[in-house]
């Protein structure tokens, strides 16, 4: 990412940097912190590493994002044990933040918006139609994040390294069509409690959002209390939320990105070569992840079209103008000082 290397403190060898710069090209946040287990070159002391998702093990960020990093690393042959712990057996998102920052937690998959919790600027990468597609949510981790990162990083601790796709978010209901903002006016839809995604709600049209926490989201949607939500595509299959609701609307409102965090702490138990092997697999593991994640969506897609207790909205029957000129009217107007700025750097990357 946009991010220069040359403010670490680890003492590489001069052969080991060029290498290091080679294969990281790309990746994202601030300055890593000085590595203390031992000198690059030298024998790389044994490193268990603790890696936390909220996803459950039927999706794609599992099976072609977090199983990949552990059989990459562990088959480095660099000292490393990588334990995985999905679907939030080691807490909810809030919670396994902390965690992070002390080191217990070594690696973990969050969104911008559970992150703002403690810095709030970085919420507005997940402002809906911020990123115009998943091209333009790469660019900007690779050559606009800096700023945002390093500040992240000087706030908690903790390091923003990449980004992988988990899907562009979507909304699902039960019988209701929607087509444009209009037609989500006084409609229950779930979303998640945080301001962000409350005020995307407010930005996509939704004035009656029900915020019930993840756990309760299928309880609620069976009950009534809500009659849709908002997830990417495998993620509302994977939660079983198509055994109720069963209309799709294509409307892509936010490329969901789960942001892989690593803690200062992290760093102080591997040596510096370990920490660029780390970080070059979570870059190179990034395209890959996405085609994944897009074969699945597609799959899960054809088979709601085919099936006739389905309806599928597709994008081209959205008045899509409508929602994308409606949501970056409300966020210039939302956002103020640094989270404003940062906004308008992420749609000046758009194409």
């Amino acid at each position: 990412m946009g991010t220069s290397r040359s403010t670490r403190r680890g003492r590489f060898a001069a052969a080991t940097l060029a290498a290091t710069a080679l294969a990281i090209t790309g990746c994202a946040g601030g300055a890593s912190p000085e590595s203390t287990a031992g000198e690059t070159g030298g024998a790389n002391e044994p490193v268990t590493l603790t890696v936390a998702t909220s996803q459950n093990e039927q999706t794609p960020n599992y099976y072609c994002g977090v199983q990949v990093l552990k059989e990459k690393l562990e088959a480095a042959d660099m000292g490393f044990t990588v334990d995985l712990f999905p679907a939030s057996q080691l807490g909810p998102d809030a919670d396994r933040f902390p965690l992070v920052q002390a080191g217990d937690i070594d690696i973990d998959l969050q969104g911008a918006s559970a992150l703002s919790s403690t810095y709030e600027p970085i919420g507005v990468i997940d402002a809906a139609y911020a990123f115009d597609d998943v091209d333009h949510a790469f660019e900007w981790i690779d050559d606009g994040s800096e700023d945002l990162f390093n500040g992240f990083h000087d706030a908690t601790g903790v390091r923003v390294v990449d980004g992988w796709f988990f899907g562009n978010r979507t909304f699902t209901t039960k019988d209701l069509e929607v087509k444009s903002p209009e037609d989500l006016g006084g409609a229950p839809i779930r979303f998640p409690n945080s301001p962000q995604f409350l005020a995307n709600a407010q930005a996509l049209g939704v004035n009656n959002p029900v915020s019930v926490a993840v756990e309760e989201v299928y309880s609620a949607l069976q009950q009534g209390i809500a009659v849709g939500q908002e997830n990417p595509i495998v993620a509302t299959h994977s939660s079983s939320y198509d055994e109720v609701l069963n209309t799709v609307i294509l409307n892509d409102h936010n490329v969901g990105i789960h942001w892989l965090i690593v803690s200062d702490k992290t760093y102080d138990k591997m040596n510096d070569e370990q920490a660029a092997k780390l970080e070059e697999t979570l870059h190179e593991i990034r395209p890959d992840n996405r085609v994944c994640v897009e074969d699945a969506t597609d799959e899960i897609l054809e088979g709601y079209r085919s099936d006739s207790t389905y309806t599928v909205i597709e994008k081209e029957d959205i008045d899509m103008d409508a929602f994308i000129s409606q949501a970056e009217e409300f966020f210039n107007d939302y956002y103020t000082g640094e989270n404003l700025e940062a906004y308008k750097a992420i749609r000046a990357l758009a194409g």
